[in-house]
């Protein structure tokens, strides 16, 4: 692989900045669950009034991550039901994901009322694709359908009555479909645009992703969310134990937003936890290390664009934990800080895809603070390893000596070869769920 530094066209350069206005949004909580709301809040404003029954269904996947989280606002409410209940009483479909900002305690406890009566109705569909959400609102003898493929906010039906207000062209094969072309997006180009590029274009969003994410993170630390990973392993920082410093900012950020918090944070691919996971560790090491501005923008541009071409080839939900592939995208901003030439950066990629690739998604919960922990930890030996010239041995297991044939079989294992995996994870998690209940 040639990785030397020829200059970008303009189109890929274009390409890149547009990639990454896409995929770094504002959401508040959980996206899969917010996705709910967010449907299920248009499929009342088609509708034109408060409904008196809804029937919603989701995808096996979105029914896994909607499981175990705490909705925004809320104390302990968890699941699909409620996140479509919430999105109906007081939801903002003009807000997408952040459709439950205004949430009130008199709209939980309506909530609560109706989830207690035959309101919702809920199927789980048995369809491909993973990211699916469907919600019918019924007043009397009307109705109003709203459908969600792929994206968390990509609508590509809305009915009415047996009238069809949108239908969006839309291949349920391909998750890629609603994005902006990823074909332009590789290693090579993108560390070069990662150095290169025109900062003042997308500063705005690179600073925002740093603000907010770094703002819960530093309310997960000050408060008890879920299991509290984040503030205990402060309490064992011993000196300048910049990793685990780096390991608690991280996952203190998803103690919160895995556990009610109403912080909005900046999303990477879909989920708030993978940007968090992008921005969070580079705060901190670049603080430590007193590096310029400039090249921590630059490292979070290289974190943020690396995770959204590995996801881009994963698709935004499989049984492969999300969380791994922005930690991929952290260990190479860290060595990007330290001073890392390119060959240096594939080599964090490989050492930390052969270290904790395959570590496996039971559903958005208040404990995926853990794993980011570990995947933090992952990224900071992964780079130290390749900035002290080690590397893990190209054509060894699933590494290839080409970066993006490694990509390519990273992701096929995730999203293809786990497929089983996937629907038994649902299958006990089901089973687990309703015999609590």
């Amino acid at each position: 692989m040639d990785l030397g530094g020829d200059n970008l066209d303009q189109q890929i350069v274009d390409n890149y900045i547009n990639i990454l206005k896409e995929e770094l949004v504002l959401a508040i909580g959980c996206t899969e669950p917010v996705s709910i709301a967010y449907c299920a809040a248009m499929s009342r404003h088609v509708l034109g009034e408060q409904p008196d029954k809804i029937k919603i269904k989701v995808s096996g996947n979105m029914l896994k991550n909607a499981m175990g989280v705490i909705i925004p606002h809320t104390t302990s409410l968890r699941g699909v039901v409620p996140a479509a209940i919430l999105g109906i009483i007081g939801g903002d479909a003009s807000k997408q994901l952040s459709v439950l900002e205004d949430i009130t305690d008199e709209h939980i406890k309506q909530t609560i009322k109706l989830m207690n009566s035959n309101f919702a109705k809920l199927e789980t569909s048995n369809t491909p694709i993973k990211l699916y959400v469907e919600v019918t609102a019924y007043k009397d003898s009307e109705y109003a359908i709203v459908e969600i493929k792929h994206t968390h906010t990509n609508i590509v039906k809305v009915e009415k009555n047996g009238k069809i207000n949108l239908l969006k062209n839309c291949d349920d094969t391909d998750f890629n479909t609603p994005l902006i072309s990823r074909e332009k997006l590789n290693i090579k180009d993108i560390i070069e645009f990662s150095s290169t590029v025109n900062l003042e274009p997308i500063k705005p969003i690179l600073k925002m992703q740093m603000d907010m994410n770094y703002a819960i993170a530093l309310k997960g630390l000050k408060h008890d969310y879920g299991l509290n990973v984040g503030s205990t392993l402060l309490q064992y920082i011993e000196g300048n134990d910049i990793v685990r410093k780096a390991k608690a900012y991280t996952a203190a950020g998803s103690d919160a937003r895995m556990s009610g918090s109403t912080m909005p944070v900046v999303t990477n691919s879909g989920s708030g936890n993978q940007g968090i996971t992008a921005c969070v560790p580079l705060m901190v090491y670049a603080e430590y290390k007193n590096v310029d501005t400039e090249i921590l923008y630059r490292a979070l541009i290289l974190s943020d664009l690396i995770a959204i071409h590995i996801k881009t080839k994963l698709g935004r939900l499989s049984a492969f934990c999300g969380v791994i592939v922005a930690a991929t995208g952290a260990a190479c901003g860290i060595s990007y800080i330290d001073g890392a030439n390119p060959q240096q950066i594939v080599n964090t990629i490989k050492n930390i895809l052969a270290n904790i690739s395959g570590i496996f998604c039971d559903g958005a919960k208040p404990s995926c603070a853990a794993k980011i922990a570990s995947s933090v930890d992952a990224a900071f030996q992964a780079s130290m390893l390749a900035m002290n010239h080690h590397s893990i041995e190209s054509c060894t297991g699933i590494i290839h000596q080409d970066i993006e044939n490694t990509i390519k079989n990273v992701c096929d294992i995730g999203y293809q070869a786990m497929n089983e995996t996937d629907k038994k994870i649902i299958e006990i998690m089901t089973k687990t769920s309703q015999s609590i209940q």
